[in-house]
């Protein structure tokens, strides 16, 4: 099976684009705001200080815009515009922004442009009209059963076909030959460290690398997750706008919570809070859920999982003893701590549980790291582990990296076996000879036995047979 490389960052997906991709691009307004939106601060203030500029700017004025601790941070954002292809150098070494580029941003800050690049409300009714609320519970839903799956508990639906073979394909998870189903990797791991608008966009660049297998038409799938992020909660949209594609697309968006639709066939579709902040930053994603009242509980493993990725303060308390106390209700954090901890108690607002050398090698076998298990304790970190110093007691930290580096003692190679030797002399100069080719990986002289590397078989067995033969003559 091919494994997609994990990426987790949009940027690094589009500077790989080539130019011409980015020319069909820049032709929607709504990709170009929503581009621009991703830029860094100093970035966008860039683009806006040169957009109406018809001539080209010196990159010397440019730089005269800020001060001088400020000039490397401007050269990472010049360079970031570069590849992106919206700034554009003249041969007079004058920096212009794109032409299309420029043009299609303006449409879309004025509201120029025939495109409804921005999306066709429906003009009619929705006799099944469904409010916010109902779209924060769909996307909770669906995003967390993907979650709840990664982390192997049964308490919310299976995910679709599609999503369980992205998973696979992106190397989240994968499948053993001597256990069914699939499992959590060391990237999977990863991914669930991340907050919740980083592990959409996680996410969606691997479908867009399915797509590419697929040879679906990459720039009309960007352009509809760039429309999505430019679209109003709660509005919905008509499918009339949209291409063969990306009509295609809302069935598998629709698995992953990013739309709504309540049939397949259906004329209308509504995107969801996961797709409207997808270019509007984390913090109004996690914000705009907790606040509303989704129909489940409040600690509703999505909600959570991306409150504590940026509380400060945290919820874990490790102990000198290796016991750890979580205060957290969110059924998929307690399922993250399952991955590395042995759990002993559970109350309602809080599980209790040690960590153990077999439970710390269960995660290992799953492809997490000691770092990663590091990590996850130190993000954690209840306030009160904060008013000390080091955050996490040395001697737990300093046993898992033990417990890592005793597992990597042993390490599997593909070898073959020597025995069954009848004369000493024969033992022991194939034994030499296999020293001299730096193959031999083991030997006991008394009982004549060897092994040596995969690779060295054939060499080895034709020197012995030569001996053996020369021996026959001999005799």
């Amino acid at each position: 099976m091919s494994v997609i490389n994990f990426k987790t960052n949009i940027y690094d997906y589009l500077e790989t684009l080539p130019i011409f991709t980015f020319q069909r691009l820049f032709q929607k307004p709504a990709t170009c705001l929503a581009i621009f939106r991703l830029l860094p601060a100093i970035g966008r203030q860039i683009v806006m200080s040169i957009l109406y500029v018809e001539n080209p700017i010196s990159l010397k004025d440019i730089q005269s815009w800020v001060y001088k601790d400020g000039h490397k941070k401007l050269q990472e954002a010049l360079h970031k515009l570069s590849k992106l292809h919206i700034l554009e150098e003249t041969p007079e070494k004058g920096l212009i922004v794109n032409s299309t580029f420029r043009l299609e941003f303006k449409n879309a800050l004025s509201g120029g442009g025939e495109h409804q690049s921005f999306g066709l409300p429906c003009a009619t009714v929705d006799k099944h009209k469904v409010d916010i609320a109902f779209l924060d519970h769909f996307a909770s839903t669906q995003w967390e059963a993907i979650l709840h799956y990664m982390v192997g508990t049964t308490m919310t639906k299976r995910p679709s076909r599609g999503v369980l073979n992205l998973l696979q394909k992106s190397d989240l998870m994968n499948s053993t030959a001597s256990e069914s189903g699939l499992h959590i990797t060391n990237k999977g791991f990863q991914f669930l460290l991340q907050d919740v608008n980083t592990q959409v966009w996680a996410f969606l660049l691997q479908y867009l690398d399915m797509a590419e297998m697929l040879k679906m038409d990459l720039v009309e799938v960007l352009n509809f997750l760039f429309q999505l992020g430019s679209l109003e909660l709660g509005q919905d949209y008509s499918v009339e706008t949209l291409t063969e594609t990306q009509q295609q697309m809302l069935e598998d968006l629709g698995d992953y919570g990013i739309v709504y639709r309540r049939k397949k066939g259906s004329r209308r579709f509504y995107p969801t809070r996961l797709a409207t902040t997808l270019t509007s930053g984390t913090s109004a994603l996690v914000t705009s859920l907790s606040k509303k009242e989704t129909g489940t509980a409040a600690s509703s493993a999505m909600i959570a999982a991306a409150e504590e990725s940026h509380d400060e303060g945290g919820f874990l308390i490790l102990e000198t003893n290796y016991r750890v106390y979580a205060y957290t209700e969110s059924p998929l954090q307690i399922a993250v701590l399952n991955l590395f901890i042995q759990l002993k108690s559970r109350f309602p607002n809080m599980v209790s549980g040690v960590i153990t050398r077999e439970s710390v090698r269960n995660a290992f076998l799953n492809g997490i790291t000691a770092d990663q298990i590091i990590s996850y304790l130190q993000t954690h970190a209840h306030p009160q582990m904060r008013k000390r110093a080091p955050l996490l007691p040395l001697t737990v930290v300093d046993q898992i990296r033990l417990w890592e580096m005793e597992r990597n003692r042993v390490e599997d190679k593909a070898a073959y076996l020597y025995k069954d030797f009848n004369v000493q002399a024969d033992f022991d100069a194939a034994e030499k000879y296999a020293k001299d080719l730096d193959v031999l990986l083991w030997s006991n002289s008394k009982q004549r036995k060897m092994v040596i590397a995969q690779e060295a078989h054939e060499t080895l067995r034709t020197y012995i047979k030569r001996r053996l033969a020369g021996n026959r003559d001999t005799g």
